[in-house]
């Protein structure tokens, strides 16, 4: 072969042989095409892994399309990992729900280096309590690994032997949305991790996104289709993420960034983080690498708070310049043993924190007050404003809160505002430039009557905001049923906020239960709704009602002050929504965090006759979720107890669990003094010293079985 001077004039030198000239040129062919295949996958990790590209993407295509044309021909040769295998072409009906073998937590935030020196020293006393690991010492807890926070979507890539067989996105941490086929179509996500692997099975976490310059092509070609734009790369990369057809997520430049790993399953390890492998955070985030996997080349081991501090400055004055969004910095304690010391509260682990930059501002002219209503009769102060980019998002509208707000501000049309992204997501006025406001501006007169149905408009006591009580007004009509389909309720993809204003805009849609009679005939009347997009509407709301569940259901009704925390408690105490329904005042604030005025609102909403018709209705139509029940034995030797395993067990842990709760036991997910029993397998690691410490009683795997027996 000549010295190859560009991808496309690449020569082949004849080799002396007697073969036929078919035999040459397919041997020629088969050359060319495992070289595309190698030299596309080289690009593939130059583009989307270190970002230095060192061809165009026309040049690209160029190759990809003659691969595609040399695999057309000879079909035996494609293989797995071939690049062509990447393309997208499934089209899924919805997206389906799966759990999480480990939870995916959110993390706190801190936003000084006080508050980020407050949170190491919380960590360093907790850690001196629990700490029962002879080879950790107190100094463990200055080391931190320092990652850019990616503002993306979280998600966890699945391997089993090498390859990849699921992907989820975090969801609310416990479960989360199936997304295997669009993550394969992501170009930097190995589909094989190579052989003789040390584990059986890794879970891959991390952030997809898309790259500033990738979402800048995507909304010009948004433009050009006349197709609505994106607000931000995130809001791209998760839409093109939950897309059903996999052809357009393909067609979308996402990548993947891997900063951690859930499950690690090795043969013969007393744990499943993979400890074996990699004992600090820098070795797996190398290891990582090693597998395939792209990682942030900015990240950083730090070993002072001074350190931490430098870094988080020297991110935010970088992350314009970075080629991803980015909203702050994430601080792992880089010892993983430490780590498993310091675990996790209810809500996120004590051994991460977020370190979030400072807002971004920006100056605009207020151009109109509008007043808009919610779904519960909320009369909200909205700023329309001269759009400004802010930290490369557009902003147009900046929320108000309510009329004390809007007279402390002192705000009015003409105004010059200075304007944040607080938390770098909703837009908010900080203060008017006084020096720039307008001769003759007038104060803002807060409406009286509702600006939809011109109902009066109250303020309850004890309440800054005014409320439109009018059931019938259209406006909380509209917003209580995006509630209802939204993640806060019953979390029903495919059936969005457009359509349903539509719907109730020509009165088809008047309530909740009006949404499980549309037809796929009457939707297609609509412009732009494609024949896909209205099956996808109906059988989403079909199999809403087969899989809701009660707690989802409660959520979903948009009940006053009742929340996703509130819906989990009232779950928990009510068979159904019947027996929540005819539940007294006096029975609903004996539960936990049920006062006297969520009680009576939830007696009040009950108690509206057209509320008791809508959810006749919706139980005539098949959504009537009952409580999960867990029959709890009493006349068992685990019953009441609490229960906890550790080490390698001779089936798998999730067995072992499920057997355990079914005998009435419940399960701790760390040792501590309200351990009953640690079941202790092979290779039992920090939690069998921890609850030697401690007292706990310990079981062997046959001591454990013949409990289950008594």
């Amino acid at each position: 072969m000549k010295k190859q001077g560009s991808l496309f004039d690449i020569e082949y030198t004849e080799k002396k042989t007697e073969q036929p000239p078919e035999l040459a040129q397919e041997e020629k062919d088969k050359d060319r095409l495992e070289f595309l295949k190698s030299e596309l996958k080289r690009h593939n990790r130059l583009y989307h892994t270190l970002d230095n590209p060192e061809i165009s993407d026309q040049e690209y295509d160029m190759l990809y399309k003659e691969l595609v044309s040399l695999e057309e021909k000879y079909p035996e040769l494609v293989t797995k990992d071939s690049p062509t295998q990447k393309i997208g072409g499934e089209v899924l009906p919805f997206l389906e729900k799966a759990k999480h073998r480990q939870r995916m937590y959110g993390l706190d935030n801190v936003f000084s280096q006080a508050e980020y020196e407050d949170f190491i020293q919380k960590g360093k006393n907790y850690f001196a309590k629990e700490n029962t690991q002879k080879e950790l010492s107190l100094a463990t807890m200055d080391t931190w690994w320092a990652d850019p926070k990616l503002d993306g979507l979280a998600a966890e890539i699945i391997y089993e032997n090498g390859e990849l067989v699921q992907a989820l996105t975090r969801g609310d941490g416990e479960e989360g949305e199936v997304i295997t086929s669009a993550v394969k179509t992501i170009r930097n996500v190995p589909q094989h991790l190579g052989h003789d692997l040390p584990f059986t099975r890794i879970e891959i976490r991390g952030e997809v996104l898309m790259l500033k310059r990738d979402f800048e092509a995507l909304n010009q070609k948004q433009i050009l289709l006349k197709q609505k734009t994106f607000a931000n790369p995130r809001n791209a990369a998760a839409g093109t993420l939950r897309q059903l057809d996999t052809r357009i997520t393909a067609e979308r430049k996402l990548i993947f960034l891997a900063y951690n790993v859930g499950q690690v399953l090795i043969p013969g390890a007393g744990d499943e983080s993979g400890l074996t492998l990699w004992k600090t955070q820098q070795e797996l985030m190398q290891g990582l690498s090693s597998l395939g996997f792209a990682i942030s080349k900015e990240s950083l081991l730090c070993h002072t708070s001074g350190d931490a501090f430098s870094f988080c400055e020297k991110m935010e004055v970088l992350r314009d310049s970075l080629p991803y969004e980015l909203d702050g910095v994430v601080y792992k304690l880089n010892n993983r043993l430490a780590q498993q010391v310091l675990d996790f509260t209810a809500r996120s682990p004590r051994f991460a924190i977020a370190w979030k930059f400072s807002s971004r501002k920006a100056e605009t002219v207020l151009k109109a007050i509008t007043v808009q209503v919610g779904r519960t009769g909320v009369l909200t102060p909205v700023a329309e404003l001269e759009p400004v980019s802010i930290g490369g998002v557009v902003v147009s509208r900046a929320t108000l809160h309510n009329e004390e707000e809007l007279r402390n501000l002192d705000v009015r049309v003409g105004d010059t505002v200075l304007v944040q992204r607080a938390g770098d997501v909703i837009p908010d006025i900080l203060s008017v430039n006084l020096d720039k406001r307008p001769v003759g501006a007038e104060e803002f007169i807060f409406p009286t009557e509702c600006p939809v149905c011109h109902s009066k408009v109250v303020r309850c006591k004890g309440e800054v905001a005014w409320r439109c009580v009018n059931i019938d007004c259209s406006a909380q009509k509209i917003q209580g049923i995006i509630h209802f389909v939204s993640k806060a309720g019953l979390d029903i993809s495919g059936v969005g906020e457009k359509w349903i204003e539509k719907l109730v805009e020509i009165g088809r849609v008047q309530n909740i239960a009006d949404l499980f009679t549309v037809t796929v005939k009457e939707l297609l009347a609509f412009e732009g709704m494609g024949d896909i997009s209205a099956q996808k509407f109906v059988d989403s709301l079909t199999e809403a009602k087969e899989n809701a569940t009660l707690v989802r259901f409660i959520s979903s009704l948009g009940i006053r002050l009742v929340g996703e925390q509130t819906a989990k408690t009232l779950a928990g105490a009510f068979e159904n929504i019947d027996e929540l329904a005819h539940a007294t005042e006096d029975k609903l604030t004996l539960l936990q965090d049920i006062g006297p005025e969520v009680a009576n609102s939830i007696k009040q909403y009950f108690a509206s006759k057209e509320k008791q018709e809508i959810l006749a209705r919706l139980k005539e139509y098949g959504l009537n979720p009952q409580r999960e029940e867990k029959i709890i034995p009493v006349d068992t030797a685990l019953s009441g107890k609490t229960i906890l395993f550790t080490g390698t067990l001779s089936k798998p842990r999730q067995e072992f669990e499920k057997m355990a709760e079914e005998s009435g036991a419940r399960l701790l997910s760390a040792v501590s003094k309200n351990l009953d029993y640690l079941v202790v397998g092979e290779k039992a690691g920090s939690k069998l010293e921890k609850a030697q410490k401690l007292g706990v009683q310990t079981l062997t795997e046959q001591e454990f079985l013949a409990l289950l027996k008594k």
